[in-house]
């Protein structure tokens, strides 16, 4: 199988799986991945196609103009274009970008405060976050430097009033980011939920992190989970590889 092929499997399968813990939005977010070569070609969603359904051979490969660069019947998402290509275009470390409006995300980046650290998986995630302030739908490319600069180096940005986007090395990797910041999200929703005061980490655990997620991890960053993940996936909503 060549690297546009696996490559092409891996996001079907992204896409399935964001569907499967509900944090799709019906057919309004978006994952792109870089297609390998120097051609700066990436895929992404056919606009109109729910994300169970999606499969391999039906994302729509675009160039960094948004153009298509094979046939599709399918349009692509404007809004999903200005996000994606700002950040393929500003990080080559950047294999796969994912967006989502889930609710828990979404209410999170209303709070002014933010993410807090109450939970493991907020550290997590706190560990490489950073914010990026609502400027309407995203459908102009001047909003790109600016997306680009609040994201900088990082692997998690919060969408204030909007939602949240992780990048990452593979496909796994950016939705392994995305699993702890939406989970964290969730938490802290339910802990608020209480009425009570909370309990706030350390702020000296947090500076190790990132190199105890590696340990936990043993190196293998998203593809740990991530054959597992495929494995559900061909029990409970198989197809995506075609």
């Amino acid at each position: 199988m060549s690297e546009e092929s696996t490559l092409r499997v891996d996001l079907a399968a992204c896409y399935r799986l964001i569907a499967h813990f509900g944090w799709d939005d019906l057919i309004f977010t978006h994952i792109s991945a870089r297609v390998p070569g120097p051609e700066h070609h990436f895929l992404i969603n056919p606009y109109g196609m729910l994300f169970d359904e999606i499969t391999a051979s039906s994302l729509v490969k675009v160039d960094q103009h948004g153009e298509k660069v094979d046939a599709s019947p399918y349009p692509v998402n404007p809004a999903g274009f200005v996000i994606h290509s700002a950040v393929h275009a500003a990080r080559p470390d950047v294999v796969c970008v994912l967006h989502v409006h889930a609710s828990a995300g979404v209410a999170v980046s209303a709070q002014e405060s933010g993410l807090l650290p109450i939970s493991q998986q907020s550290t997590v995630a706190l560990a490489s976050l950073g914010y990026h302030d609502y400027e309407g739908i995203a459908l102009r490319d001047d909003e790109k430097p600016r997306l680009v600069s609040d994201l900088g180096d990082k692997t998690s940005l919060i969408l204030r009033n909007h939602g949240l986007l992780t990048v990452g090395p593979t496909i796994a990797d950016a939705f392994l980011y995305m699993y702890f910041l939406q989970r964290a999200c969730e938490i802290q929703l339910l802990a608020q939920s209480g009425g009570g005061p909370l309990i706030s980490v350390d702020r000296s655990i947090l500076s190790g992190v990132e190199e105890n997620v590696d340990a936990v991890l043993k190196g293998a960053g998203g593809g740990l989970a991530w054959p597992g993940l495929l494995r559900r996936l061909d029990r409970i909503n198989p197809g995506y590889r075609s």
